[in-house]
């Protein structure tokens, strides 16, 4: 009998994939594990092996269509069998890398059962919800203040929002007549360029970070000049050890000795249950320029490791990103990210909230300043600083109070060197 394999969950919350690239053709005969297509998903790209020996009898999906998780993308079977139509995509409850897991049928409900609702649903002009959650409800195009809420004071929440999802018919839509694309508008010619891979997931992050969290920016600059010493020092030690040496790795362990004195500005928010979720660990994502656009890979357990093991991680991260070799693991679990534009220039910014995580730091170019010391005009090295905040987690004064101990510690390098 044909097997309908369905696009897997292979990351945490995946809800969709681009598909890449096709490594079968219809009519090969594949066996269970060889590659099958590449994903891109949320950034990094993900080979998916097939799930059972057999013969490709259709594949239903075309290089570079967005596919939902749930979705049948290519049948498998026995050589001269048929591919039967493909149900239409549902929610599996557990899918994994081999394919959805069966579950009980559900009974058939008799066509005058009605739903029990336990509590008469609210009809009102301004549903409590966050605005996270509003923004799923237009996403989905289900109108929020219809949605009983099953949260705390009938607040909606996000499940509510996708039970409704799936509850409301979709219309039939009229066939559609292939739109012409013009090249050019009012004013010349224009190129037109789909929104797609890395692009396309930082738009839909971004967009969700900023009319999720109310984002504050602070910003400060710090005497690295002393930092840059030591770093000129250490640099030929490290490269002997094959490591790049920048201060990038001391900023870490300073925003890492930030973070154990200020835990607000390494947690995330959970909306539904009203908590702010404090992690006891250290993951400090970095973002990463490449040529296909802004990538975070993460640092895990920053605290327990050296500056050397600092850059050399940092070093092959980077590469593994540029590359797009990098895996789904190392863009995930982070709990603060820095992101270092001064390497490419500019000085101040205003840096957008990874989300779920409350903060992230901006650091600017070193620039050569005069600086008044002990009465007398110095030229040092500065570096500027700019802290973006979750303002329903973190206030003000905690934020710069952070910053000030970052600053303290880029400033004062024995320090870095006392902590480890």
């Amino acid at each position: 009998m044909p097997f309908e394999f369905k696009f897997p969950d292979i990351g945490e919350g995946l809800t969709e994939g681009e598909i890449v690239r096709w490594r079968v053709k219809e009519g090969e005969t594949i066996k269970e594990g060889d590659p099958l297509v590449e994903v891109e998903t949320d950034k990094a790209l993900a080979e998916i092996p097939s799930p059972k020996t057999g013969v490709v009898l259709k594949i239903l999906g075309r290089e570079k269509e967005i596919i939902k998780v749930g979705q049948v993308i290519v049948v498998i079977g026995e050589k001269g069998e048929g591919a039967a139509a493909p149900a239409p995509p549902s929610r599996p409850k557990s899918v994994g890398v081999v394919g959805q897991l069966e579950e009980a049928p559900e009974e058939p409900v008799a066509a005058e059962a009605k739903p029990v609702v336990e509590k008469p649903a609210l009809i009102s002009e301004h549903a409590l919800a966050t605005p996270a959650v509003r923004g799923l409800a237009k996403e989905l195009g289900v109108d929020i203040n219809q949605v009983v809420g099953t949260g705390p004071g009938d607040r909606v929440l996000e499940k509510d929002v996708r039970q409704a999802g799936e509850g409301k018919a979709k219309p039939v839509e009229p066939e559609k007549k292939a739109a012409k694309v013009r090249k050019y508008d009012l004013y010349g010619y224009v190129d037109r360029i789909p929104l797609r891979g890395i692009r396309r997931s930082i738009a839909k992050a971004m967009v969700k970070s900023k009319y999720t969290a109310p984002h504050v920016t602070t910003t400060d600059e710090a005497d690295v000049t002393e930092l840059w010493e030591i770093r000129a020092k250490e640099k030929a030690a490290a490269e002997k050890k094959g490591i790049k040496l920048t201060i990038l790795p001391f900023i870490i362990k300073a925003v890492v000795a930030g973070l154990v004195g200020h835990p607000y500005l390494n947690a995330t928010l959970d909306d539904e249950n009203e908590e702010i979720i404090l992690k006891k660990y250290f993951n400090i994502g970095v973002a990463a320029d490449t040529p296909e656009g802004l990538m975070v890979p993460v640092v895990k357990n920053a605290k327990d490791k050296s500056i050397f093991q600092l850059a050399q991680e940092l070093t092959q991260l980077a590469e593994k990103a540029r590359n797009r070799k990098v895996d789904l693991a190392d863009l995930k679990g982070g709990t603060f990210t820095i992101s270092n534009y001064g390497a490419v220039g500019g000085l101040y910014g205003t840096p957008i909230i990874n989300h779920p995580e409350v903060a992230i730091l901006g650091v600017g170019k070193i620039k050569e300043m005069p600086v008044v010391r002990n009465g007398k005009v110095e030229i040092r090295k500065i570096i500027h600083l700019s802290l973006s905040f979750d303002h329903r987690v973190v206030d003000g004064a905690e934020a710069v109070r952070f910053l000030n101990t970052v600053i303290e510690r880029l400033e004062d390098p024995d320090l870095l060197l006392l902590e480890g």
